[in-house]
This record gives C-alpha cells, structure tokens and sequence, in this order.
C-alpha cells in the first residue's frame, strides 16, 4: 500500500508541474505574462550578465543540472546548447557565442589548473576551448570585443573560493546559502540579517588575510596581466558593454562598511571610486552599465532604508543623475531598457533594507526629471546632482514569490518584454511581462 501511495504521490507532482499554466492575465495590473521555461529549476542570469545574443533574437539561460539552454523570443523555443554542468559567464556581444567555464572532465570550473573557458555557438552549437585558467584564477565577465577576460584570485591560493551556490549549507533553489544567525538578544535573526552578518564576517576575514587580486587574461594567447592588488573583497567584476577598456567591479561587503563601486582600466589606470558617503549608514551598490556603456547605474540610500534612489554616473564626464522611489518600489535589483528610456525592478518582500509593506511586485519605471522653476538655472547647475523620480507602474503581483530567489529583471532588447525569474507558481521558471497593457 505505501509504494501505491508513493506512486500516486509523483504522478500526481508530474501532473502539477505538467499543469503550470504558460501564460495569463495579471489580474491586479492587467499586464500579460507568459512562462519562457518548461523545465523545472530554470534560471535566467543574474541581473548585470548579458544574456541576449548579439542580433538580440535569442534568451540565455540555465537548466537544473547547472547546463545552459536558449529561447527563442518570437517563438518561444527552448533548445539545449551545453550540458552541464557548468558556469555561465555571458553572452558575447560580438559573436554570437556563449562563453562560460568548466572542467574537461566535468564539473563548474571552480578547481586548480584543469579550469577553462569555453564558448559555444548558439545558432551551429559549435565549442571551442578559449583559454585555460591558471591555478586559483576565475574569470566573471568578457570584454565588448572578446579580446579579455577579467576575474580574481587570492594571493598565494591555488583553488579558488566556491561560489555561493556551492557553499556549505546553500539551497540550490535559491543559488545561495540558508543565512542563519542569532542575534544579541538570542532571537534568530531574519534572512536578510543573517544575510548581511555573513557578509560582515567574510569582509572582515578577506581584510585580515592575503591579497585579492583583479587581472585580464587574453583570450587569444593566456596572457595575464594584474590591475589591481588590495585586502578587500573584489567582486561583481562587469566589462563596459561598448569599451573594451573598461571594467567595473566593487569591494562587497555590508554596503555601509565599504567603498563599493569602482572602475579600473585594463592597462591598470585610473583606478577610480564612484561614489562617496556623506552621511553615517548610507549604502550604495548592485551597480550596472546602460546597455551603451555610457552611464553606470546604482542603488542608492540616504541612508539605508530610509531614502531611495536609482544614481547613475555618466562615465564620460562625471555628471550625476539621482531618481528617487517611494519604499514599496525599492527593489533587489534594477535595469535599463537599451535605449535608456524605462527602468524595471523586481521589488523586494517586508526583510529586506527597504522594509516594504508591500514591495512584492515586478515595476516598471518612467523616470521624470525636476525641472528648473520658471526655467531659471542656478548658476553651477552643471556642476550639481540632475535629480528627478520614478513613475512607477507594477506589472507583476509577486505576493507568492519567496525572494530568497532573486527575480533579476532584464528588458528584451526588443524593450518589449521584461524578463526574470520566479517561484510564483512553485518550481523555479523563466517567465516574462509584457510592458504593454493587455489588450
């Protein structure tokens, strides 16, 4: 009788997930969503990974088994380009390929000297091996013209640290770690908490230890070159999508501790911090580009969780552009359609920085300038922060989401559509929301 019921049990979990509906109606904004993914535990990249190829046709993403598949935007078709499992690192913005690293013999690409990038084809499905990655090295980002690879390593460690999805204790649904701490009062401490206590701990472990290191490998000969030496955690390396040039990166940590955005040519010059704090408890990170490298964009508070802002820093001449939110619309993450002119975010639940009564929602936002009373200009108005805000529209209801998986909005270059991921429905998908209203 148990093995009947056993039997009942997964026919009846098939049946469920095999009945995930593709495609409806918001009912709270009107807006039609559709679900991109038919395999449980697809992803979409994270936020500020290119994942479109370069004719803008075709959706990257990543299977359960850590490999990496395509979707067809006008279709909808899903085909399977790389077994996993692997580490996606981006679509390149001028082949077509899809770059990423693993081992020869299997595996993420996370292990000594066996470690290489690889790139994939995603229309002839053809590979070739790009570089092998000398020992403890990782790479995270590609340049505009494929030419570099930049990443880090600590000094004198030949084995890279796991990533998060692969540490101690991490729930692959969520692709980081179950944060569990207890705080002075002997209560458990919330997930967002626990979260930034861990990260305390590893920024205070990373300055007390050996040097990080940022470096560019060559994709056509192996050679390396270091940028950058410091005790600090550097991570969230990102190339300019237009100059091969330049790279971004932070020092990550709880954001009220450090420094964090930065850029850094890839001859090692001008080695560049973007954001100053002026007032104790202001935070500022999850930094992006606009898709025409022009402006770099961040999240912004003064101070934390009391007063939002998306900033962004035109790289050309310094200039500064503040949008504010109102508390429900501040979100784990935000983007920019590629030609400037929209902005998304994924909200965020009532844990998180903002404390949001009610966040759970994809936005789409309309930014609005503050214009100059009686068009009279200050006298150094070009010198001064251009402020303006967000109109903001909610596109989504993500009232069943749990955001201990972060949806990671991205625009279709079509500016159509925006893309992320959910566990709205159960499983983990890829699903998008039409900007348009429903007719």
């Amino acid at each position: 009788m148990k093995i009947v019921w056993i039997a009942l049990a997964l026919a009846a979990s098939v049946c469920v997930a095999a009945e995930l509906p593709t495609e409806w109606i918001d009912k709270d904004t009107g807006h039609r969503v559709i679900r991109l993914s038919k395999d449980d535990g697809t992803q979409s990249l994270y936020f500020n990974q290119n994942a479109y190829t370069a004719d803008g046709k075709k959706l990257i993403v990543t299977t359960q088994g850590g490999g990496i598949s395509t979707i067809d935007l006008a279709t909808r078709e899903l085909k399977p380009l790389v077994a996993g499992p692997v580490s996606v690192l981006v679509a390149g913005h001028k082949s077509g390929e899809v770059y990423y690293t693993k081992r020869p013999g299997g595996g993420r690409g996370r292990g000594p000297a066996e470690t290489a990038v690889f790139a994939t084809n995603v229309n002839t499905g053809a590979t070739r091996e790009v570089v092998k990655l000398p020992p403890g090295r990782s790479v995270a980002t590609l340049n505009a013209d494929e030419t570099l690879l930049a990443g880090t390593y600590v000094d004198g460690v030949d084995t890279p640290a796991p990533a998060t999805s692969r540490l101690p204790g991490a729930d692959a649904r969520f692709g980081q770690p179950n944060y569990e701490a207890v705080g002075l009062d002997g209560k458990p401490m919330t997930y967002a908490d626990a979260k930034d206590l861990r990260l305390h701990n590893t920024l205070m472990a990373t300055r007390a230890g050996a040097p990080r290191v940022l470096f560019t490998i060559n994709t056509k000969t192996g050679e390396t070159k270091e940028l950058v030496r410091e005790h600090e955690w550097i991570n969230h390396l990102q190339f300019s999508p237009t100059d091969p040039t330049l790279i971004m990166f932070c020092h990550e940590g709880t954001w009220h501790e450090v420094d964090r955005v930065w850029t850094v040519r890839t001859d090692g010059s001008e080695l560049k911090k973007l954001h100053t704090r002026t007032m104790n408890m202001e935070i500022a990170g999850h930094e992006f580009f606009s898709a025409d490298g022009r402006m770099i964009w961040y999240d912004l508070q003064t101070p934390r969780g009391q007063d939002f802002w998306l900033a962004g820093y035109e790289v050309a001449t310094g200039k500064r552009t503040w949008y504010h939110l109102q508390r429900n619309e501040w979100s784990v993450h935000f983007n920019v359609s590629n030609d400037g002119s929209l902005f998304a975010g994924d909200g965020g639940d009532n844990e998180m920085v903002a404390r949001a009564p009610d966040g759970k929602w994809i936005y789409l936002f309309r930014p609005e300038r503050v214009p100059d009373v009686a068009g009279v200009k200050a006298p150094n108005s070009v010198s001064l922060i251009d402020t303006g805000f967000f109109n903001g529209e909610r596109l989504v209801n993500m009232g069943k989401h749990d955001y201990r998986l972060e949806p990671n909005v991205t625009f279709t270059p079509d500016k159509k559509w925006i893309v992320f991921r959910s566990n709205i429905l159960g499983p983990t998908h890829v699903y998008a929301v039409e900007i348009a209203k429903a007719k």
